[in-house]
């Protein structure tokens, strides 16, 4: 094949093969996506009231929902089109240009030109166009970290490797997408476009299943039991006005309108902007958020499944231990023979990673390389060879060093060989790099003198290792997916405390020699065990299953743009620390929507309590439509806002992750709502029974819409913390809240005392005592809720149990 192919056989192979290009999945258009985007009974709870609104001639209530719908359809719409470049991204790493042989001769052509049997000239800096065997290789190794996760570039020679060996350890063979670091080779082409093992990715990263997320899923359910509330209302308060004898047209009208005020209207608007705030506080801290609901599904997580290689490693190889006599002297004789270049900065250089690690060790030791060159240079190199298993320089003094593979250097030694063995035994365990290095005289590389060994790992961040524990008290399991070898796997796993003290791995903490079809099996199987898994990665390898986890999260730094585009979030550092501060916010996230949702749902449910109530005695409407409609924009919307936007709870991380199947509003926080309605509702129905006998039903809307307003307001302080009461948080917890509150009754005030406000909400004159004694009255509430967690408080200190952030 020195003569490659000729172009009839090339044009032959094209026609038969098709294009050497990964090829596009098409998938659902666009109108698809943005009309999948109401497919939810909360969605179309609101599009009801919505309509209904509008009918009814409350334009602005219409109006506000139909906003508030069309963002958060847009908002879904775009972060769903954002997961389809990722395959795009796929395409942009293959080569445009590929250096064949073709009839005898060496010429350039488009990679999509590129058919099996072509003979590839490669050479250091070239992308590999297509999958191809070597034929001839000449000191070459190929970065390919992108598809095998490895940290060192690959060795590669021509001489055949079995056939069901790793994808790490088929030295034989170039791949796809990945590039030549050094040397020279030819190759023959076996597999182009999705035949490649990129292509391979490619069909998993387009096969991989987009989750729903657990605050979706939870949204939903709560939508559909919404939606079975809100019609139970309409049925009962329909059937009690026809008993009543009251006009059709009037029950239909009053039905309907309390369904529309059981609905949190504002529950889409207050998720978004949670999330939005979620997404500015973790961005300062290191994890860009690149689709909206990862903010609070990571704040889920149960397991993490992470890559080894610059997430939980510093991502740059160093010497971590030395053997020999004199330490000193083996780091400066392995430092006189390389033939890499320290640069400025940490892990700067250009040459070989092992070799910029012997140098940066030798540095801050005081091992000075440029005066070894210029004090005794280098008269010979005998370069590192895949089958020699070494290297040699020859300095002018005649000195010889040597540096390589132990076995290979002890068969050439003559002495210091006393205890190598063990020693590099020691060091494979804890999952090292070993070099041996040695020396002699003269260029022939015999009778040598073993000086000691080099052991060389990427160490991990010491930040890494505190978040892993971090993790693990947060009731959260790491789990290590790496292509490296399964000693070094293991060994980084139990320096970092993924395997703890006394554990064994039984396969399930340590994946070493991971493929991408393993990745994603892997992602499968926690997630059918019903974990919500948070996948990192930054090779194109890790692409389907950064796709198909619960939570995707790429490399910012050293990631790949498909590893990137496929992930929901992304790491600006790179460290595995930033995924632990980034579930802690995620958890914070959650509480603070959850808060405001129970608020929002005791406050409609305290309206509804009451309207219903007045209509149940006989007592005239206690509210009008427009006094309504204030108080929901007064009550509901600013001060939820103001709830969603409080700091997360510091001890979050003290928690066990949430259950998948927890639900939104459970059994604890039903009961808060209920709590906070009747009391609302009771203390609102008294000052209306009150200002009724005392002056009619002008007065008593007047008194009863004020008491709504305060009570309803100031009811918000209890929902600063679910378990905890107001002075146990701080009174100054959250200022924007108080903010709010002192707004809102200051309007109340104003539109109470001023005739033109008066007219505008039908309220009655009252005196300023029966104002007062209303105002008075919206303690009512906050009051019960505080009273009620101090019992609950009580209670489990004499039960023993422990806080868990939610309401008894």
């Amino acid at each position: 094949m020195s003569g490659g192919l000729t172009e009839e056989q090339a044009a032959r192979g094209l026609a038969t093969t098709g294009p050497n290009a990964l090829a596009v999945q098409r998938g659902p258009s666009a109108w698809v996506m943005l009309l999948g985007q109401f497919a939810s009974p909360l969605i179309w709870l609101l599009l009801g009231a919505c309509v209904i609104s509008g009918l009814f001639g409350d334009l602005l209530d219409a109006v506000a929902i139909a906003v508030i719908l069309v963002i958060n359809a847009l908002v879904g719409f775009l972060q769903e089109q954002r997961a389809e470049k990722a395959i795009a991204a796929l395409r942009a790493m293959t080569s445009p240009e590929a250096r064949v042989v073709r009839d005898g001769h060496a010429r350039s052509i488009p990679s999509a030109e590129v058919v099996p049997g072509d003979l590839l000239l490669l050479e250091a800096g070239d992308v590999v166009a297509a999958d191809a065997r070597l034929t001839e290789a000449h000191a070459l190794t190929a970065n390919e970290s992108a598809l095998t996760g490895e940290s060192v570039p690959t060795e590669k020679a021509a001489t055949p490797c079995p056939p069901d060996a790793p994808l790490p350890e088929r030295h034989d063979r170039v791949f796809m997408g990945t590039f030549i670091a050094t040397g020279t080779a030819r190759a023959e082409v076996i597999a182009t476009g999705m035949g490649t093992e990129l292509g391979r990715i490619a069909h998993l990263l387009a096969s991989a299943e987009i989750v729903e997320t657990p605050l979706q899923a939870r949204l939903r359910r709560l939508g559909r039991t919404l939606l079975w509330l809100a019609l139970g209302i309409v049925v009962a308060v329909a059937a009690l006005g026809l008993l009543r004898g009251t006009p059709r047209l009037e029950v239909f009208l009053s039905a309907v309108s309390l369904a529309v005020a059981a609905v949190p209207e504002g529950l889409p608007a207050i998720v978004t902007i949670a999330l939005a705030a979620g997404v500015r506080r973790m961005a300062a801290r290191n994890v860009l958020v690149r689709r909206l609901p990862a903010v609070e599904t990571l704040g889920c997580t149960t397991v993490i499944c992470t890559d080894k290689t610059g997430t939980l490693t510093t991502g740059q190889m160093a010497v971590r231990d030395l053997w020999g006599a004199d330490p000193a002297a083996v780091l400066a004789a392995a430092a006189a023979v390389c033939d890499a270049e320290l640069g400025p900065g940490p892990g700067g250089g250009v040459g070989d990673p092992t070799e910029l690690a012997i140098l940066s060790a030798a540095a801050q030791r005081g091992i000075d390389r440029a005066a070894i060159e210029s004090q005794n240079p280098r008269v010979a190199v005998t370069p590192f060879d895949s089958e020699r298993k070494r290297m040699s320089i020859l300095r002018r003094d005649g000195q010889l060093y040597v540096k390589g593979a132990l076995e290979v250097l002890l068969a050439r030694a003559v002495q210091g060989q006393d205890g190598a063995d063990e020693a590099a035994a020691r060091m494979g365990e804890r999952g090292l790099r070993v070099l041996a290095v040695a020396t002699g005289t003269g260029p022939a590389e015999e009778n040598l003198r073993l000086l000691g060994l080099v052991g060389i790992a990427d160490p991990p961040r010491p930040d890494a290792t505190a978040a892993v524990a971090a993790a693990r008290a947060a009731g959260i399991r790491t789990v290590m997916i790496t292509g490296d070898h399964p000693v070094t796997a293991r060994a980084i796993a139990r320096e970092m405390g993924i395997i703890g003290p006394g554990e064994v791995d039984v396969g399930d903490t340590v994946h070493a020699r991971t493929t991408p079809e393993a990745k994603l099996g892997i992602v499968r199987d926690w997630k059918a065990r019903g974990a919500v898994v948070a996948m990192t990665g930054d090779g194109v390898n890790d692409a389907p299953a950064l796709r198909e986890a619960h939570v995707g999260i790429a490399m910012g730094r050293g990631g790949t743009a498909v590893a990137r585009e496929a992930a929901a979030i992304v790491l600006a550092d790179d460290n595995f620390a930033s995924i632990v501060a980034g579930i802690q916010e995620g958890r914070g996230i959650f509480d603070n929507i959850r808060k405001s949702l129970v608020y929002l749902l005791g406050g409609n449910t305290g309206e509804l309590a009451l309207m219903f109530c007045a209509a149940l005695v006989g007592l005239p409407t206690p509210l009008l439509p427009l006094q309504i409609l204030w108080i929901n924009l007064v009550t509901d919307g600013l001060p939820a806002l103001a709830l969603v936007l409080d700091r997360p709870d510091p001890g979050a991380l003290a928690r066990p992750p949430r259950r998948l199947d927890e639900p939104m509003i459970g059994r604890p926080e039903w009961r808060t709502v209920l709590t906070a309605g009747a009391a609302l509702a009771a203390t609102t129905f008294a000052v209306f029974r009150w200002a009724l006998t005392h002056g009619g039903p002008d007065l008593a809307r007047a008194l009863t819409f004020t008491t709504l307003i305060f009570g309803h307001t100031l009811m918000t302080l209890a929902f600063l913390s679910p378990s905890k009461t107001l002075w146990q948080v701080g009174p100054l917890a959250n200022r924007l809240l108080l903010l709010v509150i002192a707004g809102s009754l200051a309007a109340q005030v104003v539109i109470a005392s001023t005739p033109f406000w008066k007219r505008v909400f039908h309220l009655a004159d009252a005196s300023p005592q029966a104002m007062a004694l209303a105002a008075l009255a919206g303690l009512v509430p906050v009051s019960v809720l505080e009273l009620l967690k101090i019992g609950r408080r009580g209670q489990a200190a004499r039960q023993g149990t422990t806080n868990t952030g939610r309401p008894a």
